[in-house]
């Protein structure tokens, strides 16, 4: 796993192997942030991380330049990898929080630029994030939400689905506010 860009790029990430996370794909991730690059300036950007894991998203994003990277994970091991790798890579714009993504969603009272969120697949009722984050109104105006989830998911008639990317077995449903 490694950061594919930004002041960061080409760094390596080694998780420990009691992490149980499902980074993102490195192919996967940076199609992606090929297609948000076209979407969005980076350092104008508040980010919420949702089902943080390794951190693979975060430290994409922080070394694009956001100004703020906020991410939530509830599993101990994983939070303080990244606190711990964040610190280590000197990215003082990632702010961790251990907490479960749910009761989070419904508390947060900050909104954001974009929000990615990247459940386990295998997790029952993960998909309620996508109207929890729209009906906390964590998005600003025009704000992005990502959705990473497998083939068997299909978003695209939700009220604010903008569009589907593909790449290999991980799929990333893009709403907007």
């Amino acid at each position: 796993m490694r950061i594919i860009s930004g002041t960061h790029g080409g760094r390596v990430i080694n998780p420990p192997k009691n992490l149980r996370a499902r980074p993102t794909t490195d192919f996967a991730k940076e199609n992606l942030f090929n297609v948000l690059g076209n979407m969005v300036d980076f350092e104008d950007l508040d980010v919420l991380d949702l089902f943080a894991g390794t951190g693979s998203i975060i430290y994409e994003f922080a070394s694009r330049g956001v100004r703020s990277v906020t991410s939530v994970e509830i599993n101990a091991v994983h939070y303080n990898f990244i606190r711990a790798t964040a610190k280590s890579f000197g990215m003082n714009n990632i702010h961790p929080v251990k907490a479960n993504v749910f009761l989070y969603v419904k508390s947060c009272a900050k909104q954001f630029d974009m929000i990615f969120s990247d459940a386990p697949y295998d997790l029952e009722g993960s998909e309620q994030v996508i109207d929890a984050v729209f009906e906390n109104n964590l998005l600003k105006d025009d704000g992005i939400f990502i959705f990473e989830h497998s083939k068997s998911k299909d978003f695209s008639s939700h009220p604010n689905f903008l569009r589907l990317r593909s790449y290999g077995s991980v799929q990333f449903s893009i709403f907007q506010k």
